[in-house]
């Protein structure tokens, strides 16, 4: 009886059939997850110095521009969202509950009890996110690639190379290094002359950052193709869907954080991670939302549970944005759900493990 190994490209014969390519139709997709990041920029292109990012407004004491005020509320948003999943879904919950209640409440005592604590998850937090924002769309690759009934584990840590180097590549090799680095800035409140000097060295050594990033990724992207024509030549299928993602991807990541101004950069980038995490959500959750709304026996139930999610999650974005920065304990607060969103993520979204 032949055996197939975790490399080895599963047999056409021993796939299952494969009822549609797409994670939940062509136009759901197409909107919300494969082209959401040539959508993101080219709202960015477009709102760019109109008064949309120019005019300054003070809303309940929060200064900034209106496009500043959105971003930053969707932002916030997109990060509470994760608990209708992690804590609303039953069967996740059963997963893993210590994970969901003891690890929250002692992160956030420790955030109070040390400016150190404090200030370390602060700047691990912007950090995180990049690495977590990679592997977001490294997730919605692999889901294409089960839906086309690939080995899970086949080119998996090539997909996992190359999303962190569409991220953080880009980044480091590019102009907008220096004010990702800023948030190491803060721990002169702590009275550390080392790491408070770390955006001085970025600056510095940014040339030879850049010219690793880009010997690095000329290598691994030739290779990365030639594995995959390889593994196509096996009679590995390749999922186009996650094709297009990818490239989409690549085209936004290059010139937001490569070329772009920061602030455009930020806008663009997390626009569309969020808007795909929404998306994601609420198709994988909706029964959930329905059920915890009690709306399960309402005609509208299901449109009526997608405003309150939406709102939800909006209006905690807002509270989130405004007021972040208040005091310690709000600072607390909106930085341990953030990074309980990037910890949580990590395992509740396994497609190795059937979970999605």
């Amino acid at each position: 009886m032949q055996t197939i190994s975790a490399t080895d490209p599963v047999p056409l014969a021993a796939r299952p059939a494969v009822k549609s390519r797409y994670i939940v139709n062509r136009l759901y997709d197409g909107i919300f997850f494969i082209f959401s990041p040539l959508l993101a920029l080219g709202l960015g292109i477009a709102i760019a110095g109109t008064p949309l990012e120019r005019d300054q407004l003070n809303f309940w004491g929060h200064k900034g521009s209106i496009t500043n005020l959105f971003i930053g509320s969707f932002i916030f948003a997109h990060l509470v969202i994760v608990f209708f999943r992690s804590h609303g879904n039953r069967e996740i919950f059963k997963l893993h509950p210590w994970r969901f209640t003891i690890v929250p409440i002692a992160l956030f005592a420790a955030c109070l009890s040390s400016k150190w604590i404090l200030i370390s998850m602060a700047v691990l937090a912007i950090w995180w996110d990049v690495y977590h924002s990679s592997l977001q769309t490294f997730g919605l690759g692999r889901i294409y690639d089960a839906k086309m009934g690939s080995n899970p584990k086949q080119g998996r840590q090539l997909d996992y190379i190359l999303n962190l180097l569409l991220y953080a590549g880009p980044i480091l090799a590019g102009i907008t290094l220096y004010d990702h680095t800023k948030s190491f800035e803060d721990f002169s409140r702590v009275g550390s002359v080392f790491l408070t000097s770390i955006p001085a060295y970025a600056e510095i050594y940014h040339r030879y950052l850049t010219w690793a990033v880009v010997s690095f990724a000329v290598p691994f992207l030739a290779y990365y193709f030639y594995a995959y024509w390889r593994m196509s030549r096996q009679g590995y299928q390749v999922s186009m869907q996650k094709v297009l993602l990818y490239v989409s991807t690549a085209a936004c990541s290059v010139y937001s954080w490569g070329f772009d101004t920061f602030g455009e950069a930020f806008f663009i980038m997390n626009f569309f991670h969020a808007l795909q995490y929404f998306a994601l959500v609420w198709w994988t959750e909706q029964k959930t939302m329905i059920s915890l709304f009690r709306l399960g026996n309402i005609p509208w139930g299901k449109p009526i549970a997608l405003v309150l999610y939406l709102a939800l999650g909006m209006s905690y974005g807002l509270w989130a944005e405004v007021s972040n920065g208040q005091n310690d304990i709000v600072f607390a607060v909106v930085l341990v759900v953030s990074l309980m969103h990037f910890w949580y993520d990590g395992f509740i979204w396994s497609v190795r493990k059937k979970q999605v």
